[in-house]
């Protein structure tokens, strides 16, 4: 079973971001806890793939250890841009050409399901959707994957984007569009928050949760 991702590890991840590769020792410091306490953090990044650890060779005693990010984990020690994504979020909606806007949201989509595509895994469509959900429950978004009438459908419990969504539905088809290309199916908002439903729920088109469907190529 995959540990969960705590906020101190992002502190660790942001520690190794600006330092560069640390020992257990050298991270005890700057966070002011105990070795023990570092290794067990470690430990969960390493597991994570999000650091790699160096082997230090020293004149006596035993061998000490420089833990670094590696390329994931620098990506997701910069996940908290806010402010850089509302900047690119107000230049879309800029964009007075709706063909184009259309186009350009379908890329961005696309383009964000191959940098998911290695973390969702199942043919059919039940359950690509519950790879999903453990993807997005991993970056504590919750999400519930129900049946109605034998259609599947995605329930988000919590807006990913919520500050975007207040200024633009147009994240809502967005993350619709990002749906289908991960799931491999066209999906419906059937629900939305901003229309004052308790969830956003997705809906399959054609109910056939055993279909099965194609898989994306992730970025290399």
């Amino acid at each position: 079973m995959k540990m969960p991702f705590l906020d101190s590890d992002i502190t660790v991840l942001d520690i190794l971001r600006k330092g560069g590769g640390m020992t257990v020792t050298e991270l005890s410091e700057c966070l002011g806890v105990t070795g023990t306490a570092v290794r067990q953090r470690l430990n969960r990044l390493l597991e994570e793939g999000d650091i790699h650890r160096e082997r230090m060779e020293t004149l006596r005693g035993r061998p000490r250890h420089c833990y670094s990010l590696t390329t994931k984990g620098r990506r997701r020690s910069g996940e908290n841009f806010a402010d850089l994504a509302i900047a690119l979020w107000q230049e879309i909606r800029a964009i007075d050409d709706a063909e184009m806007k259309r186009g350009l949201l379908q890329r961005v989509s696309g383009r964000m399901a191959q940098l998911y595509a290695g973390k969702i895994q199942g043919k059919s469509v039940t359950e690509r959707m519950n790879s999903l959900a453990v993807l997005f429950s991993e970056r504590r978004i919750p999400v519930k994957i129900n049946t109605t009438d034998g259609v599947p459908q995605i329930s988000v419990e919590v807006c990913p984007y919520p500050e975007l969504a207040e200024q633009d539905r147009s994240v809502c088809s967005m993350e619709r569009l990002l749906f289908s290309e991960m799931i491999g199916e066209t999906l419906q908002l059937t629900e939305c928050r901003l229309d004052g439903d308790c969830d956003c729920t997705f809906q399959v088109s054609e109910p056939d949760a055993n279909k099965m469907v194609m898989q994306i190529e992730p970025v290399e």
